[in-house]
């Protein structure tokens, strides 16, 4: 069975993985691609825009970019509607 990284609320000093997500700390047991973190928070990684540390991911790399201790993310949700 694979083992998969699990997102908590940050505890410093546990040598896993601290990041910002939207302005809250989390803690990964292992590094994992933004598409992963996305899908493991339930959000749809062709429905979101991401920012990672001050610069905007193009959609085609968050399968390629892995997330690091310290790094700083923020996640904005398409949402659609009108009259």
């Amino acid at each position: 069975m694979k083992n998969q990284a699990q997102i908590s609320v940050a505890e410093p000093g546990t040598g896993s993985i601290n990041i910002i997500v939207n302005g809250e700390g989390r803690c990964l047991d292992t590094a994992i691609s933004v598409h992963e973190m996305l899908c493991r928070i339930g959000l749809n990684p062709g429905k979101v825009a991401v920012e990672l540390n001050r610069a905007i991911l193009a959609r085609s790399t968050f399968v390629d970019v892995l997330l690091a201790d310290g790094d700083t993310i923020e996640i904005v949700h398409f949402v659609g509607g009108g009259a």
